[in-house]
């Protein structure tokens, strides 16, 4: 069995002229929660499609539980989960019978684990798909991933469009899961940071379809550090200045986020003329946003690759 939930190697994907996956060459051993985080066109969604053999990569080679991505026998496509944002289920179909259909298609079944997840949710067995509220419909498609016992669970933004109790409710379910079965990989993709924050143990981010940064969340904010500055007049042009990420200027002071970087960053804005320097650890939404905002602008990534 191989180590790695997913093993990538030189993966590149075109739409038309445009690059999708550069060159992404990405090993993700099996276990634990892993938080993929990128902009939006970063390559998350084509990586899936690649992953989940809905489309052939252009370029390089990909692995899912140690099979290829192009040759997914229906008995590998059992050990793998899928949930994405559209929570897409037949709306016609009455939930008891979706569930019976699911249960039939998947040897590892847990109907333990159906009715736990399923419970949280306030669904009846005898409604309809398309009589449940977008929270109630997120609960279902969960409770039927799970259900499968799945080795590899792909979440692609589950909770958009939730309220906070169903947010919560299905934050939980998935912790929830990952002590039930600790062999269980999960990947979980979205934008929101406290989610991430609170489920994660590995983040993975991805930049214009290229692999930018992969640990866990403590290292990355130990990482990055807020460095804030006085300058007497003007302050002068910070960004040729190693690991600068963000510069803004808040009530007259100077922000510099920067990655990277020990105390000799705050000599070196003395030697600007800065009067005075503090520096001050980030939380991971801030952190995230300004790597992310970094490289969108495209100012200066190519020191900062991380991987």
């Amino acid at each position: 069995m191989s180590d790695y939930a997913i093993d990538c190697d030189g993966l590149c994907l075109y739409y038309k002229h445009k690059l999708a996956l550069d060159h992404l060459t990405l090993r993700l051993p099996r276990g634990g929660i892993h938080a993929f985080i990128g902009a939006n066109g970063a390559g998350k969604s084509s990586l899936f499609r690649i992953l989940l053999g809905f489309e052939p990569a252009s370029a390089g080679a990909a692995r899912i539980l140690g099979h290829d991505c192009t040759r997914l026998t229906p008995a590998v496509r059992q050990r793998i989960g899928f949930v994405n944002e559209e929570h897409t289920l037949p709306d016609w179909m009455v939930v008891r019978d979706l569930k019976q259909m699911q249960q039939r298609q998947y040897s590892r079944w847990s109907d333990g684990r159906y009715n736990e997840v399923l419970s949280h949710f306030n669904v009846e067995p005898k409604q309809r798909v398309a009589e449940l509220s977008r929270g109630e419909r997120a609960g279902l498609n969960l409770a039927l991933a799970l259900a499968q016992r799945p080795e590899l669970l792909i979440l692609d933004e589950p909770t958009l469009g939730l309220d906070v109790v169903a947010k919560r409710v299905f934050l939980e379910a998935i912790l929830y899961t990952t002590l039930d079965e600790a062999d269980t990989t999960i990947i979980y993709c979205s934008h929101q940071m406290d989610e991430v924050e609170r489920v994660a143990e590995n983040l993975v981010i991805l930049e214009r379809g290229k692999l930018r940064y992969m640990n866990g969340p403590d290292d990355f904010c130990g990482r990055i550090r807020l460095w804030g500055a006085d300058f007497l007049f003007s302050a002068p042009n910070l960004w040729d200045l190693p690991g600068v990420l963000q510069v803004q200027s808040i009530e007259g002071r100077t922000h510099i986020v920067v990655f990277d970087q020990d105390d000799s960053f705050g000599a070196r804005l003395k030697l600007l003329g800065a009067q005075s320097v503090q520096a001050m650890p980030l939380g991971l939404d801030r952190a995230v946003n300004a790597f992310l905002a970094h490289g969108h602008a495209g100012a200066g990534s190519s020191n900062l690759r991380t991987a």
